[in-house]
């Protein structure tokens, strides 16, 4: 019997796929565990394989065809099975797009396979090898090591190469490179410009930000934090911790101690009422080729600054190897900008659907203070609370950045 294959929701924000290339044509035999198509999402560019066995009849959008999800995406069944109904049955409408070149794209690649009852979902890298059979592991680890798997011969089902067929690789040889179709350069006399085609984790960003800025009355309050007493307690510590220490983990902590004093903060506009977590999980932004991602710190109150050092680290390596996984985004209750490291004093972050609030870092400088009635050098970092107005009102906001002042020019009381 034939069955439809729906475009599954490959992410949390994902509202539609691009077909970046289909890997059967109508009338191939599909068996259980083949790639049939790659898909762009607003996060990676991932493999659709075959849950089932059966013959390609019907393919519901062509190459560089966008397709939202829950549409039709193929029809798996039996040579000269009547499928018209399924065709017909009510879906979301599809759109065609001039097609792309997955080359051009940067996506993030996480290490993820979702299932659901038609599809399997597996991570890809979006580079020249992605129509050779291997697995997602090999072909990141085939990336990470600058293995052209074309030259490489698979082990695995139908000559797949997988993982084991890359241990005894020569990588001694410099990297092959990757040929890639440049974007479209208009020049002109003295003038020229680079139309370069937008990723759909781009696309998505620019999305759900404007919904933010648009949908939900930003205001901000700025506070200065002396930063002298946390800077001594993070050298102390980090004499003794296994994992490093950061500034950022010790904003983390504070946020995270100020949230248990402020639950109201910790809350989100649903329009017909505001959801309050009992839960405190803070979002970590983190930089990447094509934008951000914000791995989230669960249940952050509970646990301390060495643990929030090691959780966060395990982010950020995974983010540079192109790991993260949809759980590790997903369920924020607060989030964190940090631009410090950037050498940025000050800024305003749009605040992080579904939150209330984003706390954007600044970095600490050298300014003069008073101490004790005298004017001194202190150290100083200033932050900046962006707050969804209809949720958090002014006073509420400030209460909040006092008590995180506090907790920051007094470690000691986000440590007990």
């Amino acid at each position: 019997m034939a069955e439809r294959i729906e475009m599954p929701k490959m992410s949390d924000t994902m509202t539609e796929g691009v077909i970046v290339s289909w890997l059967k044509e109508i009338g191939d035999t599909v068996k259980s565990g083949d790639i049939i198509a790659e898909v762009e999402t607003d996060k990676a560019t991932m493999e659709l394989e075959a849950y089932q066995d059966g013959v390609l009849l019907y393919r519901g959008v062509e190459a560089g065809g966008r397709i939202p999800v829950g549409a039709l995406l193929a029809i798996l069944g039996k040579s000269g099975e009547d499928i018209s109904a399924l065709i017909n049955k009510k879906n979301p409408d599809t759109q065609t797009i001039a097609k792309k070149e997955p080359t051009n794209e940067k996506n993030i690649a996480p290490e993820v396979t979702v299932v659901n009852p038609t599809v399997e979902v597996s991570v890809i890298q979006p580079e020249n090898d992605s129509r050779v059979k291997a697995s997602p592991l090999a072909k990141a680890i085939a990336k990470d090591k600058g293995i052209d798997l074309a030259q490489i011969s698979g082990s695995g089902d139908g000559g797949r190469i997988i993982k084991r067929d890359l241990e005894n690789v020569d990588i001694s040889k410099p990297k092959t490179s990757n040929t890639t179709t440049a974007p479209k350069v208009i020049s002109g006399i003295g003038e020229t410009y680079e139309d370069v085609p937008t990723s759909q984790m781009r696309r998505t960003i620019a999305r759900r930000l404007a919904e933010s800025k648009f949908t939900a009355p930003h205001f901000y309050l700025t506070i200065e934090i002396l930063m002298d007493e946390a800077i001594r307690t993070r050298e102390a510590l980090n004499q003794s911790s296994s994992v490093k220490i950061s500034f950022n983990d010790m904003v983390v902590k504070a946020v995270a101690s100020a949230l248990r004093r402020h639950p109201k903060v910790n809350a989100s506009w649903f329009g017909d009422y505001i959801r309050f977590y009992h839960h405190i999980h803070v979002g970590v932004a983190v930089a990447v080729e094509d934008g951000l991602l914000v791995p989230v710190i669960r249940f952050t109150d509970t646990k301390g600054l060495s643990q929030i050092a090691e959780e966060t680290r395990s982010y950020a390596q995974k983010a540079k190897n192109k790991q993260l996984q949809p759980t590790d985004w997903e369920g924020n209750t607060f989030t964190i900008s940090n631009l410090g490291m950037f050498g940025i004093d000050q800024f305003t972050a749009i605040i992080n659907p579904p939150d209330a609030c984003i706390l954007a870092v600044g970095a600490i400088t050298q300014q003069p203070v008073v101490k004790n009635g005298e004017l001194a050098v202190g150290n100083v970092m200033k932050v900046t609370l962006s707050c969804d107005h209809r949720v958090v009102d002014g006073a509420l906001g400030a209460a909040f950045l006092q008590t995180l002042k506090e907790n920051l020019e007094n470690p000691v009381r986000m440590l007990l």
